[in-house]
C-alpha cells in the first residue's frame, strides 16, 4: 500500500502543469495554442519570454526531484523510484489537462538527478553539449534519453536501468513527430518558432 501511495502521489505532482499555468498568470495566452502546443519550457521559449520558460524549466524539473526525495525520506528507494518514474508519467499525460501533457524532458532530468546525481549530471551534460553544438532542443533530449540506460549500467547502478529505459522510451514515444522533423530537416532550432 505504500508504494502504491507514492505512485499515486508522484504521479499527481507531475501532472502539475506549471508551463501552462505560468503563461497564463503572466497573460501569455494559452501555452498549448503557442508553437508546438507542448506545455514544456522549449515551447514556453516561443512566446518570447525567457524568464517564464526559465521558471517553467526549474518547477517541471523540480516536480520529478520532489516526488523522488520525499518518497526516498518516508518510503525508502524502491518508492523513489516508483514515485520518480510516475511523476515523468504524470508530466507526459496529466489528469489536469486530459491526460494531454508534455514529452517529459525536463522531468525526466530533475528526477534522474534526485534518484542518482552523478547519472542526472551526466544526463544534463549529454543535453547540453548536443544542445550548444546543434540548436535543436529534441535531437539533445533524444541522446540524453537514449544513453541513460547505458550510462546507469556503466556506473554500475543496474537498478535504475529500468526506470531510466521506461523515460527514455516513453520520451522517444513522446518525440515522434520531432523525429519525423529531424529526419526531413526541418526540426526548429532553441529559440526560434516552428515553421
Amino acid at each position: 500500500m505504500t508504494l502504491i501511495l507514492w505512485t499515486a502521489l508522484g504521479y499527481l505532482l507531475g501532472s502539475i502543469p506549471f508551463g501552462v499555468a505560468i503563461t497564463r498568470v503572466l497573460g501569455l495566452g494559452d501555452l498549448r495554442q503557442i508553437g508546438s502546443g507542448n506545455i514544456g519550457a522549449t515551447n514556453v521559449l516561443r512566446t518570447g519570454n525567457k524568464p517564464a520558460a526559465f521558471a517553467t524549466l526549474l518547477l517541471d524539473s523540480g516536480k520529478g526531484a520532489i516526488a523522488v526525495l520525499l518518497a526516498r525520506h518516508f518510503g525508502g528507494e524502491t518508492a523513489a523510484m516508483l514515485a520518480g518514474g510516475a511523476a515523468f508519467l504524470g508530466h507526459c499525460f496529466p489528469v489536469w489537462l486530459g491526460f494531454r501533457g508534455g514529452k517529459g524532458v525536463a522531468t525526466f532530468l530533475g528526477t534522474l538527478i534526485a534518484l542518482h546525481w552523478p547519472l542526472g549530471l551526466i544526463a544534463c551534460g549529454v543535453w547540453l553539449l548536443s544542445a550548444v553544438i546543434s540548436r535543436i532542443s529534441s535531437l539533445s533530449a533524444l541522446l540524453a534519453a537514449a544513453l541513460s540506460p547505458v550510462f546507469a549500467w556503466a556506473i554500475g547502478r543496474a537498478d535504475l536501468v529500468l526506470v531510466s529505459l521506461f523515460m527514455a522510451v516513453l520520451i522517444f514515444a513522446r518525440h515522434r513527430a520531432n523525429i519525423a522533423r529531424l529526419l526531413d530537416g526541418s526540426e526548429p532550432r532553441i529559440g526560434r518558432g516552428k515553421p
